[in-house]
């Protein structure tokens, strides 16, 4: 099912407070409609599988950050993209590593797209409206039926 974007969640994956609030202040100042969701640990972001099954809304895309407790994002990743319904559902990898084995294992396990967190709060106003104008306007989503 095709779907238009801007009513679809963006799910943040984020366990660092200050990078949560940056993001969410990146993507204010942007102005972004699309509704967002956070989960603050691995464990909370794979218990959402069961939720969506359940009929809640489905993101427009997944931002995840690799460093988290309970289960890691790799971990995550791997079960967003194993999953047989939800693993259309496109993945942008936000994270503050650059280590090539994580950018490597990442795309091996089907990330859409690898960004290495901006330090300066300018920058990362950038790549929120680069995200923004890419997963929830230009981009067409194929939307998981559960």
């Amino acid at each position: 099912m095709i779907t238009q974007n801007k009513n679809l969640p963006i799910l943040l994956i984020e366990d660092n407070p200050v990078d949560i609030d940056l993001t969410l202040r990146a993507f204010k100042k942007q102005n972004l409609t699309n509704p967002i969701e956070i989960a603050r640990d691995g464990e909370e972001a794979i218990n959402l599988i069961g939720k969506w099954k359940e009929g809640k809304l489905i993101p427009v895309v997944i931002l995840l950050d690799l460093k988290l407790p309970k289960f890691n994002g790799l971990e995550v990743l791997k079960e967003i993209k194993t999953h047989p319904v939800f693993k259309t559902i496109p993945v942008v990898v936000l994270t503050s590593s650059a280590e090539d084995s994580d950018v490597n294992t990442a795309y091996e396990l089907g990330a859409n797209s690898y960004i290495v967190k901006p330090v300066e709060f300018d920058k990362f106003i950038e790549v929120a409206a680069q995200i923004e104008l890419y997963w929830t306007v230009l981009n067409i989503s194929s939307i998981p039926k559960t």
